[in-house]
């Protein structure tokens, strides 16, 4: 799935001018947490969030300093932090430079961005004009709009371990020995040693997902649990 498949085509949008006592009042009567800000022929200049609407005068959360910190802050830096939390337009608080994608756009390039910008939603721009949003919420509706999943597959136990093995040789936190994972009837038995929780349960997880597994049963120790060190996967 890319973008123009799960995104909000009806954007709420407001302009540079548009008052913050305005913003309020769409964010609240939208239910929505933010909105790209729009220049007067469409092109998108930046976006504004709740976010930007904490640190306000109005409800006495503007940043305060003491007497040693102000010492050490630069004036632009408190004046612009002035202008945020006094500001009364759209133009005093938004985030210029905004990440956006095309309606192409692979729901992974997407949810790198959500992740390494500490973004929550990705407007959608068709020649710099905004042609839908992609929030956080649009990715859990495409999930939960996936299908169920299909019955078991039928597979025979050297399928399922050749199926299992595949899988992990493709991950570079595992280092299985093939001696470690025993199939019978459909039941996968993993054995050895993980460095961590998180690593015995992935292991578990593999199993789980790989066609055929009708169940699985974990026996790997965790090496952190173990009083003498073993070398993993023996």
């Amino acid at each position: 799935m890319n973008a123009a498949d799960v995104m909000t085509r009806n954007v709420v949008t407001v302009t540079p001018e548009t008052t913050v006592a305005a913003l309020v009042h769409i964010l609240l009567s939208r239910n929505i947490s933010g909105v790209p800000v729009v220049a007067a022929d469409g092109t998108i200049v930046g976006i504004v969030t709740e976010g930007d609407l904490v640190r306000r005068a109005e409800l006495g959360t503007e940043r305060k300093r003491g007497s040693w910190l102000t010492f050490f802050t630069g004036t632009a830096t408190m004046a612009e932090e002035y202008v945020r939390s006094h500001g009364t337009r759209v133009a005093d608080l938004m985030s210029p430079g905004v990440v956006t994608v095309a309606p192409d756009a692979p729901l992974a390039e997407i949810a790198d961005l959500m992740d390494t910008r500490n973004v929550r939603r990705v407007p959608v721009v068709a020649g710099n004009r905004v042609v839908g949003i992609v929030s956080r919420a649009n990715l859990l509706r495409a999930w939960a709009s996936l299908p169920a999943d299909p019955a078991p597959a039928n597979a025979d136990d050297a399928t399922i371990r050749t199926a299992l093995l595949g899988e992990l040789s493709h991950q570079s936190w595992s280092n299985r020995p093939e001696n470690s994972i025993v199939v019978t009837d459909g039941i996968v038995h993993l054995w050895g040693l993980a460095g961590t929780d998180e690593e015995r349960r992935a292991l578990e997880l593999a199993a789980e997902r790989t066609p055929g597994t009708k169940s699985v049963r974990n026996h790997i120790v965790v090496l952190a649990s173990e009083p003498y060190p073993m070398m993993l996967g023996m």
